[in-house]
């Protein structure tokens, strides 16, 4: 439990202080960071020690370490420690040693809370409870309901009050309600509506007196601009889930730090550990908002490593430094592989990725790959190939997964594909032996157009031989079409390896696209 958290008397007790006078608040706080316990490239992959020691690096937990002691030390007394989800899977880190890495320096760094993010259940709720086994600061979330898992039962609070210079913060948090099509919680984790569920968290606490609250959501930028249009009593929304950068300053940001809805400001800080986000906010005694100033600070080669943090990270790559060090192939050119382009269009580490799935199983009579845009989670620089760069874009440990479906199926899944464009969801599909348009302002059922399958239009009634993952087989990312499909067999080889060995194979590999996909 984080020594500020207030709890049954507690609570009570202060209810009956006298008013305060304006209380400026500074909020810090992180959001997907993914296991990037290392320094991370300008591309969101791995980058070497020689470029680190260059100066071209960014975040680690390091610098994380650094920055939070500095930020502490510069708003004094009334500072809060925040994470908006997605702490786990991104790296061999979480392979080697899952949550408990996390766990370690969120502590070690005295986190004030942290939201549920969808990740926190790759590896089941029982990965979760694992992680609750270790943490010192509470996790919230109050759109789930966990009474009906023995392991989380009790575990997962809806909100959280703490005390801060005398006085308290509400902080309340909601997750993706999509989170079973991109996790795997399982059947005893029960979602409701997001905005059902912080309306009526909100409305206990204001009705317990607490007037500063701060709505943690790990459900997407957009997301959190409809919550703040729909939501009352809410002071500040601290974001994570979309891995949007908003800052005043930073070039290519999706917004103003704070984007401000309905007079609610919204933040985040991008994603990977690369920026640390810093808000100041100013209440009056009736807990109004009446200042509020930030950015997000970037973690560059100007923060210090700390040495401690640097010594622990040393110890812990050890097991992992042979597998990750092996060299498989040479890239003539960045793979791209960056969320926004692959989310949204045709990329070239899709292509990788979908042609190395069809080339391993083309002679099992399969004609069409299928890759989830979501499973492709950094690109990959041009020179050496490592396994680790490989391993780092495709974390998951996902396997081929083969089966038949008709050719109107095949469309359906397109269809689902291109859903949720507008909101740069990873169900976007990249695609090998196939080609289509795609027009995302279309009306639902006729965005997908011109399939050709093999130089020729599909056919609606034919089955065709389709290769994907073991997660998109089974109904992730909205794929519920592949789940009753024939022939399906989900234990092929994993899909690193499949790639890695695409690679070594083609090496020099050259990045490419060829209008495989067409948006309008």
């Amino acid at each position: 439990m984080s020594p500020r958290l207030l709890t049954g008397a507690a609570t009570l007790a202060l209810c009956a202080g006298a008013a305060q006078a304006d209380f400026t608040l500074t909020v810090l706080h992180t959001n997907d960071f993914h296991d990037r316990f290392e320094p991370i490239s300008a591309y969101d992959s791995t980058c070497s020690a020689e470029d680190n020691a260059a100066g071209d690096c960014f975040g680690g937990i390091a610098r994380l370490v650094t920055a939070v002691g500095e930020a502490r030390a510069r708003a004094g007394d009334n500072v809060v420690l925040l994470d908006a989800g997605d702490q786990f899977q991104g790296s061999l880190y979480f392979s080697q040693y899952g949550g408990a890495l996390a766990a370690e320096f969120m502590n070690q760094l005295a986190y004030d809370a942290m939201a549920v993010g969808n990740h926190e259940f790759d590896n089941g709720p029982e990965g979760l409870a694992e992680f609750l086994d270790l943490v010192e600061f509470p996790v919230l979330s109050a759109n789930i309901d966990v009474s009906q898992n023995n392991r989380l039962a009790g575990r997962v609070a809806d909100s959280a009050v703490l005390e801060v210079g005398g006085d308290r913060v509400g902080v309340v948090s909601v997750l993706a309600e999509d989170t079973p099509e991109t996790s795997s919680p399982g059947d005893t984790v029960i979602f409701s509506p997001a905005a059902d569920a912080a309306q009526a968290e909100i409305d206990r606490l204001t009705e317990d007196g607490v007037n500063k609250i701060i709505l943690l959501t790990h459900v997407g930028f957009s997301a959190d601009r409809r919550l703040a249009e729909a939501l009352t009593g809410v002071d500040l929304i601290v974001g994570g889930h979309s891995h949007t950068l908003l800052s005043n300053t930073a070039e290519g940001a999706e917004g103003a730090y704070p984007t401000e809805v309905n007079g609610v400001p919204i933040v985040q800080a991008y994603a990977y550990g690369k920026f640390l986000g810093e808000v100041s906010v100013t209440f009056d005694d009736a807990g109004e908002v009446t200042e509020l100033t930030g950015e997000p600070i970037l973690l560059d080669a100007s923060v210090a490593e700390d040495e401690a943090a640097l010594a622990r990270m040393q110890e812990l790559a050890q097991p992992l430094e042979e597998l990750r060090s092996e060299v498989v192939a040479e890239s003539g050119d960045v793979i791209e592989g960056d969320r926004t382009v692959c989310r949204a269009q045709e990329c070239s580490m899709g292509n990788l990725v979908a042609d190395a799935m069809l080339d391993r199983v083309a002679d099992q009579g399969i004609e069409v790959a299928i890759a989830n845009s979501g499973g492709l989670r950094a690109s990959i620089e041009a020179g050496e190939v490592t396994m680790g760069d490989v391993l780092t874009v495709l974390p998951f440990q996902n396997t081929l997964s083969t089966f038949r479906v008709t050719g109107s199926v095949l469309v359906e899944a397109l269809e689902n594909g291109a859903s949720q464009m507008e909101e740069g969801a990873g169900r976007f599909p990249q695609v090998a032996g196939m080609s289509f348009t795609v027009d995302p302002a279309a009306e639902v059922g006729s965005r997908i157009s011109e399939v050709m399958v093999g130089g020729a239009p599909i056919d609606p009634e034919k089955l065709y031989g389709v290769v994907s993952n073991n997660y998109v087989r089974n109904g992730g990312d909205g794929y519920a079409m592949f789940v009753d499909a024939q022939d399906a067999y989900d234990f092929g080889p994993d899909l690193a390896d499949v790639t890695a060995e695409y690679l070594s194979e083609n090496s020099p590999y050259t990045p490419y696209t060829d209008g495989r996909i067409t948006v309008k």
